[in-house]
């Protein structure tokens, strides 16, 4: 088979730091190979300013340099395509376009996005190299709507633009749910737009009827103020820890619904899982989670905990509805978000670019 080398800037796929970037760069490594491709992690040089710190972008520049010096020297004389994951103004490819020019190969990038607020300012160096890289590719894979908006507008002469639906790396559903158990939310514990996400589920609760009862699965650096918010609860809520993924399959199944806001996600790993094992979703209507939830009833952001409690009252109050739900969600899952439908997907891009 082929080489693929595959880089992913911001987080390297054998990172030991939990987070959904690993875990895609983990999910692209093994839909790759099904593509038909080996994929060889090539380099895990990380490319990241979380500051806007014009210093240490340029230590990361030096590094990059003296690293696509290498590769350009050592990568494998069979690769024969250059795959990059999540290049943005934060953390450009500073290596894909250079090494697959100098090796004559195609570059290929994945969930990239444009930045053009960002060109000014601070990390104003790391965003102009993060367009260049975008004009260098040969193709963009973009995972919603939302990415497209920027990336079409921007197209780089005759570069393609592809639909890569998020997907899971399995080639079958789990078993479903019973829908007869706790509500589950499953995510990380950090500042920023997951602890608002525990905080819109602490409103809601405050705001529920009758009995219920809450499983949080997940850990992370803001776990003291999220079990502050969930105090109040009492044992109506329980804590899981973080769980490994078989775990976290048996988890699903015994839930009756799963309840995650969604601030700001891209797009949200778990929404998949969840959706996979039968579970009727109750989020907000947000740009990066309608590309992957079930065309259904979601309440508006605007209107706050009190649409997210009745929605969560109105599925508790019906099984039928739980059913339906959950029986059309992974129906959706089956037919678009998992490994075969991903692998065909890339081996028709990613074939014509090497032939070609």
């Amino acid at each position: 088979m082929p080489r693929a080398a595959f880089y992913a800037p911001m987080k390297s796929p054998n990172s030991p730091v939990p987070s959904g970037d690993r875990e895609m760069g983990r999910n692209l490594m093994r839909v790759l190979e099904r593509a038909g491709y080996v994929p060889d992690l090539v380099s895990e040089l990380r490319i990241y300013d979380k500051q806007g710190d014009t210093a240490h972008q340029n230590r990361l520049r030096a590094e990059a340099q003296d690293e696509a010096t290498r590769l350009i020297r050592d990568l494998s004389d069979d690769t024969a395509i250059w795959v990059t994951y999540h290049s943005y103004y934060k953390s450009p490819d500073l290596l894909g376009p250079t090494v697959s020019r100098a090796r004559g190969i195609p570059y290929v990038q994945i969930e990239s996005t444009r930045a053009s607020s960002r060109l000014t300012g601070p990390w104003a160096g790391f965003a102009q190299a993060a367009h260049r890289a975008s004009d260098a590719a040969d193709a963009i894979f973009y995972l919603t709507a939302n990415d497209l908006i920027t990336l079409e507008r921007e197209r780089f002469g005759d570069q393609k633009l592809v639909h890569l639906p998020p997907f899971l790396p399995n080639d079958t559903l789990p078993p479903a749910a019973a829908l007869d158990g706790p509500m589950l939310t499953a995510a990380m514990m950090r500042a920023g737009d997951k602890l608002a996400s525990y905080t819109l589920i602490a409103q809601t609760l405050d705001l529920l009827q009758g009995d219920w009862q809450l499983q949080i699965a997940g850990d992370g650096p803001a776990r003291p103020q999220v079990e502050a918010l969930m105090a109040p609860f009492g044992d109506k809520v329980r804590f899981l820890g973080q769980l490994d993924p078989d775990a976290m399959v048996e988890t699903y199944q015994r839930a009756a619904l799963f309840f995650w806001p969604g601030v700001n996600e891209a797009f949200g790993m778990v929404y998949l899982e969840a959706q996979a094992a039968g579970l009727p979703v109750v989020a907000q209507d947000r740009p990066g989670t309608r590309d992957i939830l079930l065309p259904t009833e979601y309440p508006d952001p605007d209107d706050g905990p009190q649409a997210l409690a009745e929605r969560i009252n109105q599925l508790r109050d019906s099984p039928a509805m739980r059913r339906d739900l959950g029986a059309r969600a992974r129906a959706m899952i089956a037919r678009t978000h998992l490994l075969p439908s991903a692998a065909a997907t890339l081996r028709d891009t990613l074939d014509d670019l090497v032939k070609g």
